[in-house]
């Protein structure tokens, strides 16, 4: 579903929960300006909606809050963006000829729901069988981060980590599940603070019914160092 943009449009969708690609929504000239450049326009952006909210920036603590804001979308929380900031997720010959499931667990997920620009906080558990190719156990945290900094929808998230991995290992079979809190649920509309959103991209071999419970099994182990 496309938006054309009007008052009725988004009344219509309201708090609707949708998503309208899996790929994220981006503009022909998203990277013509440079971060600098993007800082600068969100600071008056920024100063403009809290003056209308009838805030005093001369105070001493509000002061700053426009310039932070900026640069903590441009330089942090959105940097996904940026596919000059994609992780590098170079693969390797598996030499150690391990050739069943690899689990990389409870990778921390720190998002932002485009719907309200409020965080998306959770963990993401992602898979993979080799087919002669491996990729470094931090590349798969990386990737998680890379595409969680940018306004997400998690099923969109899920399924671009599963896309990424696949598309550096060269195989279909690769897997993620994501358990996250949306604060737009749980901290405005409904106020439900005790739900979580569940998701879950299976490609290949995990679409089999055993090596999807195999996954289930390995993320419900109860990972103790002490």
């Amino acid at each position: 579903m496309k938006s054309n943009g009007t008052l009725n449009d988004i009344d219509f969708i309201g708090d609707n929960h949708i998503g309208t690609s899996s790929d994220t929504p981006m503009r022909e000239d998203a990277f013509d300006l440079s971060d600098k450049e993007k800082i600068n326009i969100i600071i008056d952006d920024m100063k403009h909606i809290m003056e209308t909210l009838g805030l005093d920036l001369t105070d001493d603590s509000l002061s700053g809050t426009p310039k932070r804001i900026a640069k903590m979308f441009v330089n942090e929380i959105f940097s996904g963006l940026d596919p000059e900031k994609k992780p590098n997720a170079a693969s390797f010959e598996n030499k150690y000829k391990y050739g069943e499931m690899l689990v990389e667990k409870n990778i921390t997920v720190y998002s932002t729901c485009e719907h309200h620009f409020l965080p998306i906080v959770g963990r993401a558990h992602v898979a993979y069988i080799s087919n002669g190719t491996v990729v470094g156990l931090s590349k798969m945290n990386r990737i998680v981060d890379y595409y969680a900094r940018r306004p997400q929808v998690q099923e969109r998230l899920t399924i671009q980590i599963v896309r990424e991995l696949q598309e550096a290992l060269g195989t279909e079979d690769v897997a993620c599940i994501i358990d996250a809190k949306h604060l737009c649920v749980n901290s405005r509309g409904i106020k439900d603070i005790e739900s979580s959103t569940v998701t879950s991209e299976f490609g290949g071999k995990f679409k089999e019914d055993e090596t999807r419970r195999e996954l289930l099994d390995y993320i419900k182990l109860d990972t103790k160092f002490s």
